[in-house]
């Protein structure tokens, strides 16, 4: 994957804890550390919208037409 340089500002407390971080092994470096925060942020925000999408939707409308499917699909099975 392509990578691109960019430069961020963090409070000194931020930066010391993620300095921390690196110390010990945790992250190799402070990009990477940033990198993984980042990705693991926007994937919350993502299944955060699929959550609320999923809450909007008729919990009996979507089983009776899952059942419905399943009931369809059996008919269409061989006999053995």
């Amino acid at each position: 994957m392509r990578t691109a340089k960019v430069a961020i500002t963090l409070d000194e407390n931020t930066l010391q804890k993620l300095d921390n971080l690196v110390k010990h092994h945790i992250f190799p470096n402070r990009s990477k550390a940033i990198q993984e925060a980042v990705s693991e942020k926007i994937e919350r925000l993502e299944r955060k919208r699929l959550a609320q999408e999923c809450a909007k939707l008729d919990q009996s409308f979507e089983k009776t037409l899952a059942e419905e499917g399943m009931s369809e699909e059996l008919n269409e099975w061989p006999k053995y």
